[in-house]
C-alpha cells in the first residue's frame, strides 16, 4: 500500500522483453466535468511527498545536480555539484526552462502520475520556477489540462512534435516517449551551439539502439544514432516495485569537447526527419490541414 492510498503493482517485464513507450490512443474519457481538481492534485502532491522519501530519489537528485549546475561549455568536465541549479561557487547558472513532452493521462495512470510527481521534484530540487515548465501530451484531457495549470505549469497548446529550437539551457523530461520525438528534438537542435543546451531526462540513447534494428535506427533515427557516440548518459536509479515507471531513465547531456571532434560536414543543413519507412512510429503527429 502506498502513502497515497492506494494499492497498486506494477507488473513486471520478462526477461529480454523490450520496454514499450506510451500507449499513444488519445482517450475522450476523465473531462474535466468528471475529474475533481482538488483531490487530483492533492494525490500528486501526495506522491511528491511519497517519492521523496524514497531513497532512490536522492540519486536522482546527484545525477541531476551534476548536469544542471554546469554551464554548457563546462559540461565537458567531471566534477560534483552541491545543490541543483547552484555552480561549485554557490552561485546560480543560467536560469534554466523545462518542456516535457508526452506525459500521458496521469489521473488514470499510476505511473505517468508518478512521473509527472518526479517532474515536480526535479524543478524544486533546481530551483526551476512552475511557471517556466512548459507540458504537453494530446492525450491530457481538459480535466487534466486543468490540474497542471492549478499546479502553476505552463500548459502548451500545440503539437510540436518534439521540433522546439533551444535558445538557453533547457531540462527535456521525456519520460517513456518514442523514438521519433528525441529524433525531431535532436534534428531541431543540431548544431555545436544548441546541443549543449539541452539536457535530457529520459529514455538512454544506448537502450534505444540495442532494441532496434542496426539498418532500421541508423535510417529512421539518424539523428539519436548520430548522437550516441558524442552524448554523455548517466544511469538513474529505479528500485524494482517501480520497474515500469521509471526504468531505463538517464540524464543525458552533449559535451561540446565530444561534438568538436565531429567532421564539420555532421552539422551542414539538417535533413528533417520523414519516417515513411515507420509503420509504428510511436508519437502522435501534428494534425495537418487538407
Amino acid at each position: 500500500m502506498s502513502e497515497t492510498g492506494e494499492e497498486w503493482q506494477v507488473a513486471r517485464r520478462r526477461k529480454g522483453a523490450a520496454r514499450k513507450t506510451k500507449s499513444l490512443q488519445v482517450s475522450s474519457t476523465c473531462s474535466q466535468e468528471e475529474l475533481d481538481l482538488g483531490k487530483t492534485v492533492k494525490r500528486i502532491r501526495d506522491t511528491v511527498s511519497e517519492l521523496r522519501c524514497e531513497e532512490f530519489w536522492q540519486g536522482w537528485k546527484a545525477a541531476g545536480s551534476a548536469a544542471l549546475s554546469k554551464p554548457p561549455e563546462n559540461r565537458d568536465t567531471e566534477g560534483p555539484a552541491d545543490q541543483l541549479g547552484s555552480s561549485k561557487d554557490g552561485k546560480l547558472c543560467q536560469q534554466l526552462e523545462c518542456v516535457c513532452y508526452g506525459l500521458g493521462s496521469f489521473s488514470s495512470c499510476v505511473s505517468a502520475r508518478f512521473q509527472l510527481a518526479m517532474l515536480l521534484l526535479l524543478l524544486d530540487a533546481g530551483q526551476i520556477p512552475l511557471k517556466d515548465c512548459s507540458v504537453y501530451d494530446p492525450a491530457f484531457s481538459s480535466g487534466e489540462r486543468a490540474v497542471l495549470r492549478e499546479l502553476g505549469l505552463t500548459v502548451l497548446t500545440e503539437n510540436e512534435e518534439g521540433k522546439r529550437l533551444v535558445t538557453k539551457p533547457t531540462l527535456f523530461y521525456l519520460m517513456h516517449c518514442g523514438k521519433a520525438l528525441y529524433n525531431n528534438l535532436l534534428w531541431k537542435n543540431w548544431s555545436v551551439q544548441c546541443l549543449p543546451l539541452m539536457i535530457l531526462i529520459g529514455n538512454g540513447f544506448n537502450g534505444m539502439m540495442d532494441r532496434t534494428v542496426g539498418r532500421e535506427f541508423q535510417r529512421d533515427y539518424s539523428y539519436i544514432a548520430q548522437a550516441v557516440s558524442v552524448c554523455e548518459e548517466r544511469r538513474l536509479p529505479c528500485p524494482s516495485r517501480l520497474i515500469d515507471v521509471f526504468s531505463d531513465t538517464a540524464v543525458i547531456t552533449f559535451p561540446i569537447g565530444s561534438l568538436n571532434r565531429l567532421p564539420q560536414s555532421t552539422w551542414a543543413e539538417p535533413p528533417e526527419p520523414q519516417y515513411q519507412h515507420c509503420s509504428d512510429l510511436e508519437i502522435i503527429q501534428r494534425e495537418t490541414q487538407s
